[in-house]
């Protein structure tokens, strides 16, 4: 990024590097905040006429730029009194202006960008300076506020005024592609972020729309290669590793990919990766795809560049197709579904599963089960929640996972749980209907170690049953899973009845000729090892608002537990 300020009508990042304001006074003349200021008052000629003809009343932007950075520098030294400015005569007005002037800044997506410039770039600098700037903010309008008011304040809020987030990155002199990906050798690598959480984001859009698919064509070639408006997360999903090469505008996204993925050390990122994506891909295609580059065994996906992709959704998932295709070429079978450890007071453990496409009820039934057994449960914990592998190991199934956080509708949870992890969360739109928020859920340490598969259930949301079953034909049982059926709940651009491949369009649907061969493998095992395979009805695709068949469900699975 070659500029001190990129601004759009809802994002600002701010290059430390080149430009860092130290002192209020520095902060008021600088050419960044005087383009804040001039972008506001563009918005005030649409929304507030008699606003924006007091601060500019003869129409000339420059100097009603000119002349309110020279107010606000009188009002950091001198009393109200001792100003000149005629923007002070009244004093109401003057305050309402620059009110109208900070929220207007905090209702930008707000972001810092540093490299070892200003310290080492592995080193917690960048926290310090970003916080420092979080303070001049807050000071610079508090000082300004007072002056106007006449008084100081008598209440503090705390708020995040600076940013809300800020990243540490550097250049990546081991990159191990060949020239063919050239053009993302100079893309800054982001090694370290810190968010201020709860992180409220407002993205244009709230629901993902495109399907994903292989093409024959390497994305590569419709990649433009600016480097300067690119940065790369190195996420570590699972036990891959995948570089995420996202375009500058979709900086919520990037940012949101650390409280989701853990992220890849420089040492690791110095080794080839697994797969690369490239998201805002400006190839004018509206397309979500992935391609094998059989020659240096690397997954490409691409997500066009669009409004609509500002979902979190077209990141997360286009990742996880890449995760999905990637490991069952190594033989393991990708599941879309939720995976947990339960450990008993009596410590007894179980490892169970739910499989689904989105909407079947995966997550309110393990939501429920927390509930239910909340005085015969010691522990919880989350493999995966989403989506994750199940491998063959010495004759036995078992489960690995890809995120170290949770990405959930807030409808889909329990009304107390977004409340009790908001100090680590970040929502989206919670304002709206499917609104959602990503929150921590799992060690790297635990996602990534293999777990026993002792249940593994297909979550039916369609048909008027209650409880759980288990299926003692196998091949009767593999048909429901591969079938994928069910009531979709509108939570993507699906609604109704459907059916996928394996209820996971996220590779297993793209390469159902790869994946029906080891699911075979699998099921196959799982059968030879006694593992409890079935349906648990959720009814939830039947009536949302019915949580009967839930409640059943999880008081199936606690015996389940109890008595195996």
């Amino acid at each position: 990024m070659k500029e001190k300020l990129y601004l759009t009508d809802s994002e600002v990042i701010m290059n430390f590097d080149l430009s860092y304001p130290e002192t209020k006074s520095n902060l008021i003349k600088s050419a960044e905040f005087q383009a804040v200021v001039r972008q506001f008052l563009r918005k005030l000629q649409k929304k507030d006429e008699k606003l924006c003809a007091w601060a500019c009343p003869d129409g000339n932007e420059d100097a009603a730029v000119e002349n309110i950075s020279k107010t606000a520098r009188e009002l950091l030294v001198f009393d109200i009194d001792e100003a000149d400015s005629s923007l002070v005569r009244n004093r109401e007005t003057a305050l309402e202006f620059v009110e109208r002037l900070y929220d207007y800044w905090r209702t930008l997506e707000r972001y810092s960008v540093t490299t070892n410039r200003r310290g080492d770039a592995e080193s917690t600098a960048f926290v310090s300076n970003d916080s420092a700037f979080n303070h001049l903010i807050i000071n610079t309008f508090r000082r300004i506020e007072q002056t106007l008011m006449g008084r100081p304040n008598k209440v503090f809020r705390q708020q995040n005024a600076g940013t809300n987030a800020s990243l540490a990155c550097y250049r990546h002199d081991s990159f191990r592609l060949s020239d063919r990906y050239a053009v993302l050798k100079n893309v800054l690598f982001i090694d370290s972020v810190m968010m201020r959480t709860p992180m409220i984001l407002h993205p244009k859009s709230n629901k993902r729309e495109w399907p994903f698919e292989e093409v024959s064509v390497n994305p590569i070639t419709t990649f433009e290669g600016n480097p300067d408006i690119y940065f790369c997360f190195p996420a570590k999903v699972g036990t891959l590793t995948i570089f995420i090469y996202f375009h500058r505008d979709f900086m919520s996204n990037g940012v949101s990919c650390a409280n989701l993925f853990e992220i890849a050390t420089q040492e690791e990122a110095s080794r080839k990766p697994d797969c690369i994506l490239i998201f805002g891909n400006r190839d004018n295609k509206d397309k979500c795809t992935f391609y094998h580059d059989t020659e240096e065994d690397l997954w490409v996906g691409s997500v066009s560049y669009s409004d609509k992709i500002s979902y979190f959704g077209y990141m997360k998932k286009t990742v996880l197709t890449l995760h999905n295709v990637a490991m069952m070429q190594r033989g393991r079978l990708p599941i879309h579904g939720a995976f947990v450890n339960i450990t008993l007071e009596n410590d007894k453990k179980k490892g169970i599963c739910l499989m689904g496409d989105s909407g079947a009820g995966k997550s309110e039934t393990i939501e429920a089960l927390k509930n239910l057994g909340s005085d015969k449960i010691k522990n919880i914990e989350i493999v995966f929640d989403d989506m994750g592998s199940f491998q063959i190991r010495d004759g036995r199934v078992y489960a690995q996972g890809t995120e170290t956080g949770a990405f959930v509708r807030l409808d889909d949870l329990d009304p107390g749980t977004p409340y009790r992890d908001m100090n680590r969360s970040i929502f989206f739109n919670p304002d709206q209907s499917n609104a959602r928020v990503i929150t921590p859920a799992a060690p790297y340490s635990v996602i990534t170690d293999l777990h026993p598969v002792d249940l593994f259930v297909y979550a039916n949301n369609y048909d008027d049953m209650t409880g759980m079953r288990r299926i003692e034909d196998i091949e009767e049982a593999k048909e429901i899973f591969i079938r994928g059926r069910r009531m979709a709940k509108g939570t993507t651009q699906e609604t109704g009845f459907s059916e996928t491949y394996f209820a996971n369009p996220f590779g297993p649907m793209q390469q159902q000729e790869i994946c029906r061969g080891i699911i075979d493998d699998v099921f196959r095992c799982l059968a030879d090892t006694g593992v409890f395979v079935g349906e648990v009805y959720t009814r939830l695709g039947r009536d949302p608002e019915d949580r009967a068949g839930i409640q059943t469900s999880a008081q199936d699975l606690l015996d389940f537990i109890e008595n195996n």
